[in-house]
């Protein structure tokens, strides 16, 4: 990173007021460390694609059990992504949590700079890029975020600001449920028992991440979020109305278009591991909108964040003769630590850990 850019980003990380005091500040270009290299910008529009993200309907879990499986099942393999309806979680509930997210970015400032981080080690909390000073990322998001850790231990709710505590609290209980269901029938897709993806310990850590994507004035000119894939087991997403959320399939980028209640569902880094390739996770990204803020609401299952000696490696039961593992063996600190100082500059880390 040169000297400039770094001292840019420094400048930028000081004011503690993010990507939304840039717009405050009624700005009307996009500063340089935000702008992406020549060249990346020309692949932004999706590709032209009939296909798109499928959409599987929870209403008749218990009815149509086996049929949701093989559905689930054909997602997680191909494509990595899908939508669901009618998942349980009231739409007072999806409303509130972005309601909250959107209270706590757009408070007064003096209040939520006292959240202001860099530290992985707190509770709650809120910056700008997690990757800011990572020489090897293309370009600064336009973004602000914050992230708190709901699980495995449910943090003293005075950790919270107030503007999103009560939704932070009751949405994480409903995720909570909603992974339940997920991880169970992901572990049948792949013709184990119901609970083996859960005795793994896959659903013990949640980190809940409030994003918060202003209005950009050169929209064309950088990313919501860059290309990258998750580092979780899965992540549950809730997005607004205003859509840019966009997967990489078979080489095409294709639109995640927002309906109204659902959530999308995306297999993560660790799950693509442990199950040996049989599950994808694939890059995704956000593009940048002058229409704004965009608000997502995004709940990771990993217990990345927190010290856990658990050693990971591709489920024994899958392995055979003509489907050897894959992968070595790993912790999710090790990965995460990995992910972390590579930050989000458009590879995959999980070729890093191939045999």
């Amino acid at each position: 990173m040169e000297i400039d850019s770094y001292n840019e980003r420094k400048a930028f990380d000081e004011t503690k007021a993010g990507v939304k005091g840039l717009v405050d500040a009624h700005i009307t270009e996009v500063p340089p460390i935000f702008r992406l290299p020549q060249g990346t910008l020309s692949n932004k529009k999706p590709s032209v694609s009939t296909s798109a993200i499928p959409i599987i309907d929870f209403a008749d879990v218990d009815v149509s059990r086996e049929g949701i499986v093989e559905k689930v099942k054909d997602a997680a393999e191909k494509w990595g992504f899908f939508q669901v309806i009618n998942h349980g979680i009231p739409l007072s509930v999806l409303e509130e949590i972005q309601g909250g997210v959107r209270r706590f970015h757009e408070q007064d400032l003096q209040v939520k700079k006292s959240y202001f981080t860099r530290d992985l080690s707190k509770t709650f909390l809120y910056n700008s890029n997690f990757d800011l000073f990572n020489s090897s990322s293309l370009c600064v998001n336009w973004r602000d975020t914050f992230v708190c850790c709901m699980a495995p231990d449910p943090p003293n709710p005075e950790v919270i600001p107030l503007a999103c505590r009560d939704a932070m609290i009751e949405y994480s209980k409903h995720v909570m449920s909603l992974g339940g269901l997920l991880f169970e029938l992901l572990s049948e897709a792949l013709g184990l028992h119901s609970e083996m993806l859960k005795s793994m310990d896959c659903m013990k850590g949640l980190n809940m991440v409030g994003h918060y994507y202003p209005p950009c004035p050169q929209p064309d000119l950088t990313f919501g979020t860059s290309k990258h894939s998750d580092s979780s087991f899965i992540t549950i997403l809730l997005q607004d109305q205003i859509g840019g959320l966009q997967v990489l399939h078979q080489d095409s980028w294709v639109d995640v278009s927002p309906i109204p209640g659902a959530l999308v569902i995306n297999i993560g880094d660790f799950l693509q591991l442990v199950t040996n390739d049989k599950f994808i996770s694939v890059e995704h990204r956000v593009l940048a909108n002058i229409a704004g803020p965009r608000i997502s609401v995004a709940g990771f299952f990993s217990t990345n964040m927190l010290p856990n000696s658990t050693v990971y490696g591709p489920i024994k039961e899958l392995l055979s003769e003509e489907n050897p593992p894959k992968y070595k063996d790993f912790t999710l600190e090790e990965y995460t630590k990995g992910y972390f100082d590579k930050g989000l500059d458009g590879t995959s880390h999980l070729s890093k850990f191939k045999m």
